[in-house]
């Protein structure tokens, strides 16, 4: 885990250096002298508009603007502790047994219009697990995401920043064909195309920056392991909220934010060969604090997610560490 950590805190320092070198090669403008007859005017209030890494799974409804282009990887190290059954009651693994995971995650913008913009999103998965003395360890791709997103309301006064979203999951991760010895640690994906869309809201409330967004998705019939396998309709909704630190002297550098989410996730029963499996629905809820660094250069996020209530899912531990780079 270290060696993949340092990996990671290299790609953002080279990110970094590669910056800098050029700003160095552009030539610098020449400024005309003032009109020594020419009134003064007042210079316009600067807008509060801090740089920010942003939540770890809440959507920002800002787009990146018109022929710009955002690269955000992410590092997640996630530790099982046991399960939600379908009622709810929680449940720890069972004594000597481990399950862990390690997930690399590319997160990319591109903006086709100042109000336009395209997004992907792929994942890379490490699993090892650990049953009765049995040990499994797979890894491979994860499903993938196509997204396009368009302003709706720009902020304006007491008016937040609205942004839409359509977004498409594609099956790029195993998900039938599971060998026995691999304790299912080899499945990496659901196997279905969902479309879906949503809605991104985000509000500057100075020293406060509040997100939240919610969408819909509908999963395609699919067949797994010749059954004809259909998941329900789902829905996501997030909320975060940022508070960026006031700098003080010889103390607290400018830059620093602190940030709370919440995650919640809800899909109905699961259907096989047209039969509603009882008591199959999937449910839960995330709750991640964090603090970032930011600057016009660089932004880094360093976070933990625990989910604290669920049905039918692993209950995790996580934590997650990104950057942020625009070109």
């Amino acid at each position: 885990m270290l060696t993949r950590v340092a990996f990671f805190l290299l790609v953002c320092f080279s990110l970094v250096v590669v910056k800098q070198n050029a700003i160095a090669q552009e030539v610098p403008v020449i400024q005309k002298e003032p009109d020594a007859v020419s009134e003064e005017v007042p210079a316009p209030e600067e807008e509060w508009n801090p740089p920010s890494a942003g939540p770890i799974t809440t959507w920002t409804a800002p787009l990146c603007g018109k022929a710009r282009f955002v690269i955000q990887p992410f590092f997640f190290y996630n530790q099982t502790r046991g399960e939600f059954d379908s009622k709810g009651h929680y449940n720890p693994l069972p004594k000597g047994d481990v399950e862990y995971q390690f997930q690399q995650q590319l997160f990319l913008q591109y903006g086709i219009f100042d109000w336009l913009e395209v997004d992907a999103q792929t994942v890379y998965l490490e699993n090892y697990v650990k049953q009765g003395g049995v040990k499994a360890h797979t890894n491979g791709f994860g499903d993938s995401y196509l997204f396009l997103r368009g302003r709706i309301v720009e902020e304006k006064g007491w008016l937040p920043y609205i942004t839409g979203l359509l977004q498409l999951k594609m099956p790029t991760g195993k998900f039938q064909h599971e060998a026995s010895e691999k304790l299912e640690a080899d499945l990496m994906g659901t196997g279905s195309w969902d479309p879906g869309f949503g809605l991104i809201v985000t509000k500057k409330i100075q020293p406060f920056i509040l997100h939240a967004d919610v969408t819909y998705s509908f999963p395609q019939r699919v067949r797994i392991n010749g059954v004809k396998t259909w998941y329900a309709n789902y829905l996501n909704c997030d909320l975060a909220v940022e508070y960026f630190l006031p700098a003080v002297k010889y103390f607290l550098p400018k830059g620093f934010n602190l940030m709370v989410e919440a995650n919640a996730f809800f899909q109905g029963d699961i259907k096989a060969d047209g039969v509603r499996i009882p008591n199959s629905a999937v449910k839960y809820l995330i709750i991640a604090p964090a603090i970032g660094w930011s600057c016009d250069k660089l932004q880094i996020l360093l976070g933990y997610q625990r989910v604290v209530w669920g049905a039918n899912t692993d209950a995790n531990d996580s934590v997650a560490l990104t950057c942020v780079y625009t070109f």
